[in-house]
């Protein structure tokens, strides 16, 4: 790199600073809306919000970040140079595309749509959604035509989550899903009716306990507590703000032990990944997660391969007993075990085991599909739930907050993020996989409550990266190969063919 590439790369990296630092307050912003901000601030914050959007978009798509990308150079692309400035020019050359107004309307618009989704699924009334959702999936539309596409206007929301997948290639990937999973929920459910095993996990189960006990849960994964917090919303998720600050919140259930257990779980392994970033990645666009595929991963790594194992529990049920001995004194660790890992249809996405999960996920990923290509009027969209619920895990939701309302996500304007939730899934067994085989000790370590290996495994391997590598190059560097569904399908066969006797 010649002294003029290398004045215009270090301006460029000033630049692009500057827009993180726009990004990432008005990610503060959205932290604050879900946790503390009273609900008569809604409208001023969607304005707030939008204004931040706006801003970070010009500045980004203006001549000047054009002139600084034309003028860096091309060094190599494998050094940290070379990846930056080809995450920069894939990115610049999407958002060029956008008009600065649609992204601060995208961003005004469902600032406004979330809270409007939080009442609509208390009173298990669409209605109050459905306007909401309707001008969502119009800029959703509008936004597919800015942004151009080859093959479907889907792949143009997908490719903002997961660079280069496509359509078609999900369509191949779910296929092969199901042609496992369908047998193997019906040869669960052709079962005759065991006890209620899930049933074990209600009873009380205060919030101060819950939440000291998943503190030394995810403290002994790897959590940094001195870069991060745990605060309450109505969705779980994780922020961060840059390497050092990098916050999780939960949703806690006093009468149910799951769902901020298993929720604190998954969160945290999002946040291990951004905490385990390299740091001089802060404030540019190698400072994150190479890809929403890539960080499902991770959490559903940390949730299912790890926290739903039985070397896991084999160390922590002890101590979750005496955390809860009036609820729990008179259940066995098998039982326990076998409590937390029922195969069984549920109308809950978040509540799903590690099988019907992925019908889940399916489910939304048609019905956004049909939305985009306007196949479906969004006043129809409770009844098409509730069939693909009923014709995929035989089951139909009782109310439209069991059913259509259940997730945010469609609120966030989130399309194409769906899909990477299963993508996640694939691959946490197959980087799992690859880990316990550099290092075959990591099983015998969990059963100890010790899980430094397999995350300083994870952090040198995947995270310390951030998007220094495409997800297709990261997968192959790390396993060997691209994503391949036949580990995943392996694991779940075994896992409950054990689980239920069916051999």
């Amino acid at each position: 790199m010649n002294k003029e590439h290398e004045t215009a790369y270090e301006r460029l990296k000033d630049r692009l600073a500057s827009i993180s630092d726009l990004s990432s307050a008005n990610a503060l912003l959205f932290w604050d809306r879900q946790t503390y901000m009273p609900e008569g601030g809604v409208a001023g914050r969607a304005e707030q919000m939008a204004t931040l959007s706006r801003l970070a978009h010009e500045m980004f798509t203006d001549a000047e970040t054009g002139r600084l990308l034309g003028s860096s150079g091309d060094p190599d692309p494998s050094s940290e140079k070379g990846a930056l400035l080809r995450r920069v020019r894939r990115d610049h050359k999407r958002a060029i595309r956008l008009p600065a107004e649609l992204v601060a309307e995208i961003t005004r618009t469902t600032t406004l749509a979330e809270p409007a989704w939080v009442k609509a699924r208390e009173e298990s009334d669409w209605a109050l959604f459905a306007p909401h959702l309707e001008k969502i999936v119009r800029l959703q539309r509008e936004a597919t035509e800015h942004l151009g596409y080859d093959d479907h206007p889907y792949d143009a929301l997908l490719d903002g989550y997961e660079p280069g997948a496509r359509k078609a290639q999900l369509e191949t990937m779910f296929e092969e899903l199901k042609g496992d999973m369908v047998p193997l929920v019906r040869a669960v459910a052709g079962r005759a009716k065991e006890e209620d095993r899930a049933a074990l996990l209600h009873g009380t189960f205060t919030e101060a306990e819950q939440e000291e006990f998943g503190k030394v849960v995810i403290n002994a994964f790897g959590y940094d507590w001195e870069r991060g917090r745990q605060d309450r919303s109505v969705h779980p998720f994780c922020i961060n703000f840059g390497p050092g600050d990098v916050r999780i919140t939960t949703r806690f259930d006093k009468g149910w032990l799951a769902p901020a257990l298993f929720g604190t779980m998954h969160e945290t392994g999002h946040a291990l990944y951004e905490q385990g970033i390299n740091q001089g990645y802060a404030r540019t666009p190698l400072g994150g997660g190479t890809s929403m595929g890539v960080h499902e991963s991770q959490s559903r790594l940390w949730e299912n391969l790890v926290g739903r194992s039985r070397p896991f529990w084999s160390h922590y049920y002890p101590k979750l007993q005496d955390t809860f001995p009036e609820a729990l004194s008179g259940i066995d660790l098998e039982a326990f075990y076998r409590a937390i890992n029922v195969l069984e249809p549920s109308s809950i996405r978040v509540e799903a085991d590690e099988v019907t999960y992925n019908l889940h996920i399916l489910l939304r990923f048609e019905l956004e599909v049909a939305l985009i290509e306007d196949e479906l009027p969004i006043l129809d969209l409770p009844a098409a739930w509730n069939a693909k619920m009923k014709e995929y895990l035989g089951i139909t939701p009782e109310s439209d907050a069991e059913g259509v309302l259940q997730d945010v996500h469609w609120s966030n304007g989130l399309f194409g993020y769906f899909p990477t939730y299963t993508i996640g899934n694939v691959l946490s067994v197959q980087f799992f996989d690859e880990a316990i085989k550099q290092r075959p000790e990591i099983p015998a370590e969990m059963k100890e409550g010790k899980f430094s290996t397999l995350h300083t495994w994870l952090r040198e391997n995947i995270y310390r990266h951030g998007s220094r590598y495409d997800p297709d190059e990261l997968i192959e560097r790390v396993t060997g190969r691209s994503l391949v569904t036949a580990p995943y399908l392996r694991y779940l066969k075994n896992k409950f063919d054990e689980l239920y006797d069916l051999d």
